[in-house]
């Protein structure tokens, strides 16, 4: 699993939301280390929504983003790099809330 995503709990249906903690910087400022998402995953995802994917032997969590016909795993934080997607990925869901310790740090990302 990639260092950017830790599974919290565990024995949910794959059809149930679940929520996964941030680990690492590579999705800050909107995501900081340690930060909760909720993560749908009956969604399909749309271009600029954050999702949780598996490419390339990895399960990583970053911005999908489509661009000129090419699609793109993006990471927020700008020292990371970019990765296109070439062939096969599978999307897990789709993030649609973030939680914080306070109620100023929760946030609801509109995918409807």
């Amino acid at each position: 699993m990639d260092p950017d995503v830790g599974n919290i709990g565990g024995g949910c249906s794959e059809l149930e939301p679940y929520a996964l903690r941030v680990i690492g910087d590579s999705m800050a400022p909107e995501f900081w280390d340690g930060c909760i998402v909720i993560v749908e995953p009956r969604m399909t995802a749309r271009s600029g929504q954050y999702v949780v994917a598996d490419y390339a032997g990895e399960t990583t969590f970053r911005q999908y983003v489509e661009e000129n016909g090419q699609r793109f795993l993006k990471p927020l934080n700008e020292q990371y790099e970019s990765v296109q997607i070439q062939g096969a990925f599978s999307v897990r869901g789709v993030v649609i809330q973030r939680a914080g310790a306070r109620r100023s740090q929760h946030k609801h990302y509109d995918n409807a």
